[in-house]
């Protein structure tokens, strides 16, 4: 097994760094920032340092943002789904129903839901998961939005409908539930954008981390940031341990390979949440780490359908 370890980049800290995405169209990489309701853009060069280019005020949470084809951009965003155009401008597109609510009720405990995690296939569908701000069993729901427009659910009774990743030959479609604490590998129709069959990859029962957001690399190998134990694990497609990356942070959320020769993987942190007396000890809590892992990874695949108008099936 390979032991490395993430540096910190240049790029300020985010409260609750999320999704990490290269657009190899703009050569460009796009993260959010989930409780403070913006994404965020850099430039990456060939010798791996992050220059922050800008930044999108949306509002309310972010969990998910992918570049779209026709340019723009396709969020994952408080209880549905949000457009922003190339010069910036948000435009909201779809609430979808059952989800949102109220994030602090009369009785102070957090309910409703809000977007997390996704990202597209290589068609250009956009899939994009729910959570309970409880982070309740059972209250997540991963929606796919078709090239029409068309918004349709694809799995319900989720925990934490978390980091998700298509295999290189596009036959299997990787998804972890943190909620389960497990990332599941179905079989995948990409002519449909159907879910089959699905299997256990990982099960992190027992683990010091849950598994967060996930990638896939060139050889078909599995990246997913462990929320919780301060590291990114490469693991076969059948769940064997290849590579650990470890960061100084404990709660690592998710990874990209990114960079002109997307050899550099990119890692988002969070320091949401974490007890006064961790986040003495964890400066760099909520920044990006980086790591040239000797593998590259495949681009973000944008969004192909429309950025006007979604509609539920």
């Amino acid at each position: 097994m390979i032991r490395l370890q993430a540096t910190p980049a240049a790029p300020p800290a985010a409260a609750h760094g999320e999704g990490p995405v290269w657009d190899a169209d703009r050569q460009e990489l796009v993260w959010v920032d989930i409780t403070a309701g913006r994404f965020r853009r850099a430039t990456v060069s060939p010798d791996g340092d992050l220059t922050e280019v800008g930044a999108v005020e949306v509002g309310g949470t972010v969990g998910v943002v992918t570049p779209v084809a026709d340019g723009g951009w396709l969020l994952g965003a408080g209880p549905g789904f949000t457009a922003v155009t190339a010069d910036g401008q948000v435009r909201p597109l779809l609430t979808l129903a059952g989800e949102g609510g109220p994030e602090q009720p009369a009785d102070g405990r957090p309910s409703g839901t809000r977007m997390n995690d996704g990202g597209c296939d290589r068609a250009g569908r956009f899939f994009a998961g729910t959570m309970a701000f409880d982070e309740r069993p059972g209250a997540g729901t991963l929606y796919r939005v078709d090239l029409d427009g068309t918004v349709c659910t694809v799995l319900d009774g989720l925990a934490v409908s978390n980091g998700l990743g298509w295999s290189p030959d596009d036959r299997t479609v990787y998804l972890a539930d943190s909620g389960a604490g497990a990332v599941w590998a179905f079989d995948y129709d990409l002519g449909t954008g159907e879910f089959g069959g699905r299997r256990t990859v990982v099960d992190f029962t027992g683990d010091d981390g849950v598994a967060d957001g996930l990638t896939l690399d060139d050889e078909g190998c599995l990246w997913t940031a462990l929320w919780g134990a301060g590291q990114v694990r490469r693991y076969s497609p059948d769940g064997e341990l290849l590579a650990v990356v470890d960061v100084p942070v404990s709660r690592t959320t998710s990874c990209a390979f990114a960079g002109p020769g997307r050899d550099l993987l990119v890692i988002s942190t969070s320091a949401h949440g974490l007890p006064d007396d961790e986040r003495a000890g964890q400066p760099d809590a909520g920044r990006l780490f980086t790591v040239r892992p000797g593998v590259t990874g495949p681009p973000a695949f944008p969004y192909r359908g429309p950025l006007t108008s979604l509609h539920p099936r």
